[in-house]
């Protein structure tokens, strides 16, 4: 399958394939420093335009789509997300680069983005696997990854060095083809629940 770049629009959600002229509009929703509480902080302007260009240079080389996550009911840009570690001879990615503004936290919007992400995954792309980490210290977002079906695959400890020298063990989960039917339904009853 073609690993490029296309929008993906749910109900409230629109992933737009980012861009450069996406820049401010990130910058904005990322003003809250509690959004970056376990990565890199995208706190000042020069940090969205680095994060945004390397983004960008991922998806030239052919191994990642970054996505800038658009908000229809508000007519705002509300975060980021990303396909990466994209590999097509084993058919697995990775969701990951994950953030969102404050305001937008237990909506419907993390639901619908890995509605999105995940349909586009194992229905267009034919992937075998889709992976998905986080810091374990962040129980948040490890309950939400768990909510979405997601299956805990364990503890890569000692992982990965963060920004403030901090040595970070990760909690790996994945969602597989043959879960996809069942973590589709799930997703749409969480959906049909909270309407628009």
């Amino acid at each position: 399958m073609n690993f490029q770049p296309i929008l993906l629009e749910g109900t409230q959600v629109v992933l737009l394939p980012m861009q450069e002229s996406h820049i401010s509009g990130l910058a904005e929703a990322a003003s809250d420093p509690a959004i970056f509480a376990y990565m890199t902080p995208l706190l000042h302007l020069s940090a969205v335009e680095q994060f945004v260009r390397q983004a960008l240079d991922e998806q030239k080389a052919g191994l990642g789509i970054p996505y800038t996550v658009y908000d229809k009911q508000t007519d705002t840009f509300v975060g980021s997300t990303r396909l990466f570690d994209y590999s097509s001879a084993n058919r697995h990615v990775e969701i990951g680069h994950t953030w969102y503004n404050p305001r937008v936290w237990r909506t419907r919007i993390n639901t619908e983005c890995k509605y999105l992400l995940l349909q586009h995954c194992f229905e267009t792309l034919d992937l075998l696997r889709v992976q998905i980490k986080t810091d374990l210290r962040n129980e948040r977002s490890q309950a939400a990854i768990m909510r979405l079906g997601a299956q805990k695959e364990g503890v890569l400890r000692q992982h990965r060095v963060l920004h403030d020298g901090f040595v970070r063990d990760t909690v790996m989960f994945s969602i597989i083809a043959c879960e996809w039917p069942d973590v589709k339904l799930r997703l749409e009853g969480f959906l049909n629940q909270v309407r628009v």
